[in-house]
């Protein structure tokens, strides 16, 4: 366990020095629409996830910027072939204390948001609470056996394992092409995800 905990601090120190350096304004901007576009084409025009709620999360320093995939699901409206891609409910997570599963409210683009236990904005105690069909997962890094690394809390392995127990959910991991590496050190709580997603491709895990 500790050469693990080793293994992942020294991952994490490398894959967020190596996020922080995808400064350009311009291109986290074309990253952010082409992620919008690619979860459009590869997984709702096939119809790969299912109705109900899409959870994403309010960006954290140099995370890529899923808000531009969520306000289009919520709003957007019919593209090619007549597919209606807007009217979804999403929601964002609401973090509770360290080790704990993330719970998820709605979130409504009009009403104010607040600050939360690390500073992240949420939605108000106000909004209802919703369990996801859909989970946006950020990340440090990500390898091609579909596993992430996380910033070490373990919010989202916890939150994935308690979603799963409920219900089917569709854990998609948002990245920058950049942020993979070749093996995330990872143990047997680590989550694996369903999907991932880059500016430049799909990655798919599970049938």
């Amino acid at each position: 366990m500790t050469d693990l905990r080793a293994a992942k601090d020294a991952a994490r120190a490398q894959a967020r020095a190596r996020r922080d350096s995808l400064s350009d304004d311009r291109m986290r901007a074309f990253a952010a629409d082409a992620l919008r576009d690619r979860f459009l084409e590869e997984l709702v025009r096939p119809g790969f996830i299912a109705d109900g709620p899409v959870a994403g999360y309010w960006p954290l320093g140099s995370e890529l910027d899923v808000r531009p995939l969520l306000l289009h699901l919520r709003t957007g409206g019919l593209r090619t072939g007549g597919l209606k891609t807007g009217g979804r409910s999403i929601a964002l997570p609401v973090s509770g204390p360290r080790g704990q599963a993330l719970t998820f409210r709605d979130w409504d683009p009009a009403l104010p948001l607040a600050a939360g236990r690390y500073g992240i904005q949420e939605p108000g105690a106000d909004r209802p609470e919703v369990v996801p069909a859909v989970l946006l997962v950020p990340m440090l890094a990500f390898d091609r056996s579909g596993h992430r690394l996380g910033y070490g809390a373990g919010y989202y392995d916890r939150t994935l394992d308690a979603l799963r127990a409920i219900r089917p959910v569709l854990a998609v991991g948002m990245a920058f092409a950049a942020q993979e590496m070749d093996a995330v050190p990872c143990g047997a709580h680590d989550e694996r995800l369903d999907w991932i997603l880059t500016e430049r491709e799909a990655l798919r895990f599970t049938q």
